[in-house]
Order: structure tokens, then sequence, then C-alpha cells
């Protein structure tokens, strides 16, 4: 589809609403792939928590749980080739749907996920930094020592303040570049670069509609987290069903 010309729509809470209406839609059609791909999140999410407390690391739980959610666009591409097969009334089969998500490495989605592991890489070390900042390189002998500490000492409170003030902007950062990016890059032959000013420009077009969207996405993932990652194998289909009828909505043919 190179040289095709593309509109960006303004976002209206309308789309909001539909786009959510839609993806719970192509859950409830195809609601194996929602939960295989919910299930391979959640159980990435448990294996980071686990890896972080066997090395007595139980500080980066936390900024693990928040900053996993940066890469959740990307988990979600095999739940955007199934909204697109549901679309085009192509076959919906196990293999249509993983061989394409596998064949993603060999196209510019493949620099994607380079940048959303880059984010995260710069959302931990971030993290890392301010808690030897406040804290010093020593560590807790427990987790429920860093809650105490963190929650009833003015270090504590700063780190909270700060970590937070930085997450957002990571997170604005991330959610400007992939809101749109990647479902893009899967249904066009685009470069990667491209795809990020599209969804950069759509966020611009619409900031307040599109910064609502991206902090309810953020508070379900979050609440979704809680409960051991448990409620992500239900949110995270539904989502990324949604993220894409949401690009679709607003990314379209200009003739």
């Amino acid at each position: 589809m190179n040289g095709e010309t593309l509109t960006i729509r303004k976002a209206t809470f309308g789309d909001l609403t539909a786009a959510l209406r839609l993806g719970f839609r192509d859950f409830m059609r195809a609601p194996r792939f929602g939960l295989f791909f919910g299930a391979i999140y959640t159980l990435g999410g448990l294996a980071l928590t686990w890896f972080s407390l066997i090395l007595d690391a139980g500080w980066m739980v936390y900024p693990l749980v928040v900053g996993f959610a940066l890469i959740g666009p990307f988990i979600a591409t095999g739940l955007y080739e199934v909204s697109r097969r549901l679309e085009n009334g192509e076959p919906l089969t196990w293999p249509a749907v993983l061989l394409v998500v596998l064949a993603q490495h060999k196209r510019e989605l493949g620099w994607m996920a380079f940048v959303s592991l880059f984010v995260f890489w710069v959302w931990m070390y971030q993290a890392r930094t301010l808690f030897v900042v406040f804290f010093g390189s020593n560590g807790f002998a427990t987790f429920g020592a860093f809650v105490t500490t963190v929650l009833n000492t003015p270090s504590g409170w700063w780190f909270l303040i700060i970590g937070h003030a930085l997450g957002a902007a990571i997170s604005l950062v991330m959610f400007a570049l992939t809101a749109i990016s990647i479902p893009m890059l899967l249904e066009r032959d685009v470069d990667f670069v491209t795809a990020m000013l599209t969804s950069l420009r759509t966020i611009l077009a619409s900031p307040v509609v599109m910064i609502c969207w991206g902090l309810f996405v953020s508070g379900v993932v979050f609440l979704s987290a809680i409960p051991a990652f448990a409620g992500l194998i239900i949110s995270l289909p539904v989502l990324g069903h949604a993220a894409w009828h949401l690009y679709k909505r607003l990314v379209v043919p200009a003739n």
C-alpha cells in the first residue's frame, strides 16, 4: 500500500465507546484466540514478578507491573490480525494467525518491537536510578520492608512522586508512538518511522480524547494486573481488538 494517501480523523468519545463495543464483539466471536494471547501476556507478567522476587529485588515488582503494560500493544499483534480477518471475512485458523505474527520479525513491525523493548528498558533504568538515589544500593531484606519505607518516610514519598512523574512522561511518549503504529504496520506497507509519525499525528489531532483513551487503557491494565495478572486474560484481548477498531476509524484512505 505504498503511496496511499491517508486521512487522520479527529477522534470523539463516541469513537472510543464504539471501538470498545467492537473489541468486545471480536473477543466473543473468537474467544480462543483472545484467551490465548491474554494468557501469554499474563504468564509473562508473572514470570517477571517471580524473577524479581527470586533475585531479592522485590522493589522491582511495582515498576515491572506498570512498565510491562508498555509492551502490551506489541503483544497484541495477534489480536489485531484476528480482528483484521474477522473484518475481511478471511479464514480464522491457528496457523493463519500465528504465522502472520511470527512473520512480523522480518517486517517493519520488528523495529517497533525494538522500540517497545527499548522504552521498557528506559523505564526500568530510571526506576533503578531513583531507587539508588533515595535508598542507596543495599536494598531491603523483604518486600514488606520496602513498602513500609516507601509509605512512611519522606524519601519514600519523593521516590513515589518523582517516579510517577517520570513514568507518566515515558508512558505518554510510548502511547503517542504506538497507539496507531502497530496495527498500521500489520495492515499497511509503510516503514516504522512513518507509522510512528502517523500515530503521533493522531494523538495531536485529538489530544483530549486520545489521552483519555490512554488513561482508560492504563487504568484497566493496572487494575487487571492486581490479582496476579489474572484479569489481563480478558482485558488484554478486549482492549487489543478495540485498538484495532480505533485505528480503522481514525486512519482512513483519502481516496
